[in-house]
């Protein structure tokens, strides 16, 4: 039973665990529902036979002006010019060329890329985050080139809202476009466009390029890179890694949200019904990978399109910032599931658990002004707490477990060629005894569900990022000296090995007690410090229940000798 219990343990770990090495989402291809313009990169325009302007795919500008003997519009005469965006919490730099965002610096978070300790700017400098482009007729109107005419030349951000707004027109086409920043990251987006015609067109939101990497370990965190897409079945995501160098995936919506993200930061847009349905207004995502040899994970260019109607109103929001559980959840729209914890198939479970292993971690850190090395210390003893009556119970009746063996196992032996009648036999035993045959393995299975639900919160919660702890500089990093992982698996040896006191002498449990400690030390030895420091204190605060119910356990094993050596044999020389 013990073997078995152990093995099972093992296996599900690995089981859940496998897929962060090895499984890959697979990407949809080819899917319908979007015109191939919908993620033509900018480039610089040409001007084909008869004067008439072109975009970068060759199609005719609409409403473009004829072009001077410099080859440029008026609206592309101008240098551009940046506006800077204040908040607490941020600081965004717009441009005033097709309205793109330019950087994104967060003041709550630093760099971990070595050498830079700066507040972390999450904009890649080539990006074109929330660049503009309009389609109408089958024609691309390069928003993106226009310089636009901006009503202010700095924003301040307080406790309420501040505004922004672009102007910029060409030939028979106007655009207005205000951004609304709010305090938390959020931005609003709402304009009037001119000159589509009665048909209206298509609005073309750039995504960028994926995020500039702000971590120490650049793999992991290009690891992380995805697009995310939330239509009515629930949210999506596509790997940067899963879509080959040079190839091209579109989503088809419609989505209620899009977004970009790394493993602590994203980019999004939000485009809802106004009608109320449950699919949302952004009717597809195109991705495209840039065309290398080997491939650059975090080179995808995203780009999501809506519907423009023929009144030519736009209405679109962003939110450019971390991934902050509680403020993703705030959004609503199912958008905390940018960040998922857990895989597919999974997260049910795993979310039961994580969300408020994670609360309870950061309530722990912000209320008892601890820091999160601490925390992780008196959650692992707390966890113990909280089960030692439930193991005292399991490990008791795992005493009475062995205590009737010898019973058992002659039961075994007399109806070897009988297991109807063996079955009843050992009924009858484990009512006498007061035993359940699974209660021994409720020791082992109790923590499981809390060690998984840590293993995704480090994996997720930025709320841990560049938290440190002693001689550990990254809680959610793996330690760079291995020696937590070590101490886990030393503390998992000694709990096993004082359990294991005045226990029946057994080839089996004694082989385990050296392969399991080494089997989750090569497990864990890459994993994040702080699942290992939580595993560690977990089992050194198991250790003296495990000693005391090991005392009891010898006691027992002597009284029951006494009570046999004492015992006088029946007359007629019976049994004793």
């Amino acid at each position: 039973m013990d073997r078995r219990v152990i093995w099972a343990v093992a296996l599900m770990m690995l089981i859940a665990l496998a897929p962060t090495f090895f499984l890959k989402k697979p990407v949809e291809r080819g899917a319908g529902g979007l015109a191939d313009t919908t993620a033509v990169a900018p480039a610089p325009a040409t001007a084909p036979a008869g004067g008439q302007r072109a975009d970068s795919a060759g199609a005719p500008v609409v409403g473009a002006a004829p072009s001077d003997s410099a080859g440029a519009v008026p609206t592309r005469a101008r240098p551009a010019e940046t506006i800077t965006v204040r908040a607490p919490l941020y600081t965004y730099i717009i441009s005033t060329q097709g309205g793109r965002l330019l950087s994104a610096t967060l003041n709550d978070y630093r760099s971990m890329v070595p050498g830079d300790s700066a507040p972390a700017q999450i904009v890649k400098p080539e990006s074109q985050l929330l660049a503009f482009r309009l389609v109408a007729a089958g024609d691309t109107i390069p928003v993106d080139r226009w310089v636009l005419t901006p009503s202010t030349r700095s924003v301040t951000v307080g406790d309420a809202p501040a505004s922004l707004t672009l102007t910029g027109a060409e030939g028979a086409v106007s655009v207005e476009l205000t951004y609304t920043f709010m305090p938390d990251y959020r931005i609003g987006v709402s304009g009037q466009v001119t000159g589509l015609g009665p048909d209206g067109g298509l609005a073309l939101v750039d995504l960028g390029r994926g995020l500039r990497n702000t971590e120490i370990d650049s793999s992991q965190n290009f690891g992380a890179y995805a697009i995310v897409v939330k239509d009515a079945d629930g949210a999506n995501r596509t790997d940067f890694r899963s879509i080959d160098a040079g190839e091209t995936s579109l989503l088809s919506g419609p989505f209620e949200w899009a977004a970009i993200k790394s493993k602590y930061f994203v980019a999004s847009v939000f485009a809802f019904d106004s009608a109320g349905g449950p699919g949302g207004r952004i009717s597809g995502v195109r991705a495209s990978a840039a065309p290398v040899e080997p491939q650059f994970e975090d080179d995808v260019h995203v780009v999501a399109t809506m519907p423009v109607p023929a009144s030519g109103r736009v209405s679109y929001a962003a939110y450019i910032g971390p991934l902050e559980y509680d403020r993703l959840k705030s959004i609503g729209h199912g958008f905390d599931d940018v960040n998922p914890y857990g895989w597919p198939g999974f997260r049910t479970i795993v979310r039961f658990f994580a969300v408020p292993v994670r609360w309870l971690l950061v309530q722990m850190h912000e209320n008892l002004n601890l820091a999160y090395g601490m925390v992780l210390v008196l959650f692992g003893i707390l966890v113990r707490v909280v089960l030692w009556p439930l193991n005292q119970k399991a490990m008791r009746a795992n005493m009475k477990m062995q205590e009737m063996q010898p019973q058992l196992k002659a039961a075994q032996e007399r109806y070897k060629d009988n297991p109807q009648q063996l079955q009843v036999e050992m009924f009858r035993l484990y009512k006498e005894y007061g035993v359940n045959p699974m209660s021994g393995c409720w020791p082992m299975l109790l923590p499981m569900p809390v060690l998984f639900a840590l293993f995704f919160v480090f994996q997720n919660a930025i709320e841990l990022r560049g938290q440190s702890f002693l001689w550990l500089p990254d809680l959610a990093q793996k330690d760079p000296y291995y020696i937590i992982p070590l101490v886990m698996g030393a503390s998992m040896y000694v709990l096993s090995k004082v359990g294991q006191a005045g226990m029946e002498p057994n080839p089996q449990m004694k082989a385990m007690l050296y392969i399991m400690p080494v089997m989750m030390t090569v497990l864990f030895i890459n994993f994040a410090s702080g699942l290992n420091l939580y595993y560690a204190v977990s089992n050194i605060a198991s250790i003296p229940q495990q000693w005391l119910l090991a005392n009891e356990r010898k006691k027992r094993a002597a009284r029951a000798i006494v009570e046999v050596k004492t015992k006088k044999p029946e007359k007629g020389g019976g049994r004793r």
